[in-house]
């Protein structure tokens, strides 16, 4: 059994319209959506063998929030360049690549790619994945090389403010 945990990075700022897309930060509400979502995996008891993330300042800033809340190691944090300009079937072509030691792995990425790799992998029909939001997917499967599109089961979809929605 595998679990991918498929996260948007949290909500970035645009104080500086002159700054790089890759190096926009984290804004104050972004920082207190990855503590919450992190505390909230934590209470699921949902921990990470590898957390994998895009290079960009946010997504990496979101990546180790989570970390601090799941007692991860920030330092073992795994940047895949590709992550930040992937499409949603490139996304698929680095989890075949991961390691099969890893049972548990999350994926910290960007918007819409993040979103069409859950709806890819776990048959959803998610219009579009709010900041922070992850979903996780469970696949009966013995390596990461066997994930294929349709062959995932939806083991949840959280995000910050969630219960603000319903």
């Amino acid at each position: 059994m595998k679990r991918l945990l498929l996260c948007r990075h949290a909500k970035s700022g645009w104080n500086d319209i002159g700054q790089e897309d890759i190096d926009r930060p984290l804004d104050r509400q972004g920082k207190k959506e990855a503590s919450l979502m992190g505390k909230r995996l934590a209470k699921r008891g949902v921990y990470p063998d590898m957390i994998v993330s895009s290079p960009a300042k946010r997504a990496l800033a979101t990546a180790g929030k989570l970390a601090e809340k799941l007692r991860y190691p920030t330092d073992r944090i795994i940047v895949v360049d590709e992550i930040y300009s992937a499409f949603a079937e490139h996304l698929l072509a680095i989890v075949r690549k991961l390691d099969n030691s890893c049972k548990t792995v999350y994926l910290v990425g960007h918007n819409p790619e993040i979103t069409l790799a859950a709806n890819l992998l776990g048959n959803l029909n998610i219009d579009n994945m709010p900041t922070c939001g992850i979903v996780a997917i469970e696949f009966d499967i013995d390596s990461w090389q066997k994930i294929s599109t349709g062959n995932g089961l939806p083991f949840f979809f959280d995000f910050p403010h969630k219960d603000e929605r319903q």
